[in-house]
């Protein structure tokens, strides 16, 4: 079918929607929320010569606050040069897809995880409208603006509403990254450009007792921690956690032996406002006995502690007289009062609550039995390495699983991330979301705990393809990019479990689906057709680039649909045409030629929730005239859509 005749029929009337296959755009939403909260405020303008609706920002003004601080009046704020570019670059859309690859994948139709190739900010754009409020824990591992690592160069150029063409990976020389020199004048901009909009977008990702965990050295914690509060709230931010990375002096340091990283911690919602927020995660006691705790008196309720049976404040009714098992007499120290009443004192009595040392004479004290108080520990906000490793555990942990050979440099050690997880107060299914994820330890210590606890929780990678410096041992040893390292370690890991715990680790999913970033699945005409001459259109078949697979096609889909990228994917055969089934029958797709009406009944008597179509797909525009009939009949619920 004709280019010509596809567009004509969308002006006919027909009912089906046509999917927009790009991110939201985000300065559009808030133009929404705001005309819905002061409908007085929206107001129109011209901008180019063309009437465009606009915020009236003095009458938004007089609805949000009697105090309003504007121009060069001096208040609280961090800035930094092009901070308003950055926060347009957060907002702004783009026209990109995640493209599957079966070959490099692990378990691709059973699995939960996903390990997505490209630049973090489109990945996360992506991901946005899918995964939005659907992540319990992120950890990320930025680059810490040493000098000497790199860091991602975005485009401020773009603005918003431009679909540009970013294929999300490298620029015009096939690098995306670039060095930041401490002799760039604009060193600490450059870096604050790149973290803050992956922020913004993260948060929105985060579940509403979801938790982020960010590592970060001296450099920039803290423009790191300003910027959070700004994302995240001030009053949302947990604590500054010290991790212990080293554990022996560096003797030929300049001042401090540096032993230590920071782990900024912050929440989506704090319990402390909202009892749907995130609960700190205790950790276990294991056998050991916590200092204060013995049983003297070999209670069988087990060990306990005592603590004094006195207040500082009470009436007149707890100044009563106690006598010890010795005989002595004893009331309150002067200017205070027992804690409970007579009649709740002789019931802790009764009930062996109550201890007046081994001799029987002294105060008495309330006992705490160990077994009833809250299950675990509270974790320390100083990370020690003996309890949550440190960077050569988690170098010689990487060498270990590659031969012996330093494939990374810097690996986080697994049991800080699995430390991070128990902190998060991670269920058996949340999701967990790495996009710095380097050598992958997250995914690693994701699969570690799941094989331990019996768990389901699933990971989400997501890592640019930097390459690999020619002279590393990772280059020698045949890795060209660095997400080659990171599937080759998830891979091995994974085995390596199974095989250390057969029957524990039975069901384990080590699995995970590969998704590359990659400009649309869509030519330029498919987002503006108005822009052609529609003398082109008879040289057009399609509004698909030749390149690509009906699989390409269902998860740019996906993606317009919000569907889970890791649901479940059945194909099968529908009056001989492939027919691909999501998350049994939710999502049914097909991007087939010459589709009849029995194709288009068989899948509307499967009642799917969503039906896809390429509009190009029916043999005849009789077949497209039925469709919506056909639908009303069997499945009158389903939402159509086309491509």
């Amino acid at each position: 079918m004709k280019m010509k005749q596809m567009i004509v029929r969308f002006k006919g009337g027909m009912n089906m929607h046509k999917l927009k296959m790009y991110t939201p755009d985000k300065t559009k939403e808030n133009f929404k929320r705001l005309a819905e909260l002061f409908p007085n405020a929206v107001t129109e303008t011209i901008i180019d010569g063309e009437v465009v609706r606009a915020i009236d920002a003095d009458v938004l003004r007089q609805e949000i606050s009697t105090t309003v601080v504007e121009g060069a009046e001096e208040r609280y704020q961090f800035t930094w040069p092009d901070k308003k570019k950055s926060i347009m670059l957060a907002n702004s859309p783009i026209a990109a897809t995640l493209r599957p690859n079966r070959e490099e994948s692990i378990n691709f139709d059973t699995t939960g995880n996903l390990y997505i190739e490209g630049d973090n900010l489109d990945v996360l754009k992506l991901m946005l409208e899918t995964y939005l409020g659907k992540v319990k824990m992120i950890y990320i591992d930025p680059p810490y603006n040493t000098g000497k690592d790199f860091i991602y160069e975005d485009d401020f150029a773009e603005e918003s509403g431009e679909f540009l063409r970013r294929d999300g990976q490298c620029d015009e020389q096939g690098n995306r990254l670039t060095p930041n020199l401490d002799s760039n004048g604009r060193f600490h901009t450059d870096w604050l450009n790149m973290v803050y909009p992956r922020l913004r977008l993260a948060k929105d990702l985060l579940s509403d007792n979801g938790v982020i965990f960010i590592s970060i050295d001296d450099g920039e914690v803290a423009g790191l921690r300003k910027i959070c509060d700004e994302v995240f709230g001030e009053g949302n931010f947990v604590s500054n956690l010290i991790w212990q990375k080293k554990f022996s002096r560096a003797n030929d340091a300049t001042f401090f032996s540096t032993m230590h990283d920071h782990i900024l911690c912050y929440c989506k919602r704090s319990i402390l406002v909202n009892d749907n927020g995130w609960r700190i995660g205790l950790l276990p006691r294991g056998n050991d006995v916590p200092p204060g705790y013995s049983n003297p008196d070999c209670d069988p309720r087990g060990f306990w502690a005592s603590v004094v049976l006195s207040a500082k404040s009470g009436s007149e009714k707890l100044l009563y007289e106690i006598t010890t098992p010795s005989g002595r007499k004893c009331r309150p120290p002067s200017g205070r009062f027992w804690s409970v009443s007579k009649e709740k004192y002789d019931e802790l009595v009764a009930n062996n609550r109550i201890w007046f040392g081994s001799n029987g004479d002294g105060a008495p004290r309330l006992k705490t039995f160990l077994s009833e108080v809250q299950a675990g520990l509270r974790p320390n906000s100083i990370l020690f390495h003996a309890e949550a490793g440190h960077n050569q555990e988690g170098k010689q942990e990487t060498k270990a699983l590659f031969d012996g050979i330093g494939v990374f440099d810097g690996p986080k050690p697994i049991r800080l991330l699995k430390l991070l997880g128990r902190i998060a107060n991670l269920s058996e299914s949340d999701i967990v979301l790495d996009f710095f994820s380097g050598s992958a330890t997250t995914a690693h210590a994701v699969m570690q705990l799941n094989a331990e606890d019996g768990g389901k929780r699933k990971f989400i990678m997501v890592q640019l393809p930097e390459p690999c410096d020619e002279n590393s041992e990772a280059y020698t040893a045949g890795y060209n990019n660095i997400c080659e390292i990171g599937k080759e370690r998830i891979r091995r890991a994974g085995k390596r479990i199974k095989d250390d715990s057969p029957l524990a680790a039975a069901d384990l999913d080590i699995g995970f689906r590969v998704l590359k970033l990659d400009s649309s699945n869509m030519k330029d005409v498919y987002y503006t057709p108005d822009k052609y001459e529609h003398s082109l259109f008879d040289q057009l078949t399609d509004n698909i680039k030749e390149d690509r697979t009906p699989e390409d096609l269902l998860f740019q889909v996906m993606l317009d649909l919000g569907v889970l990228l890791s649901s479940k994917i059945e194909r099968r055969e529908v009056s001989g045409k492939t027919v691909f089934s999501v998350a049994d029958n939710f999502l049914i797709a097909c991007f087939d030629s010459e589709i009849s009406d029995d194709v288009v009944k068989e899948i509307a008597q499967l009642t799917p929730y969503y039906a896809v179509f390429r509009d190009s797909s029916f043999a005849a525009d009789s077949v497209a005239a039925n469709f919506e009939q056909i639908f009303t009949t069997y499945s009158p619920s389903t939402v159509r859509r086309v491509l």
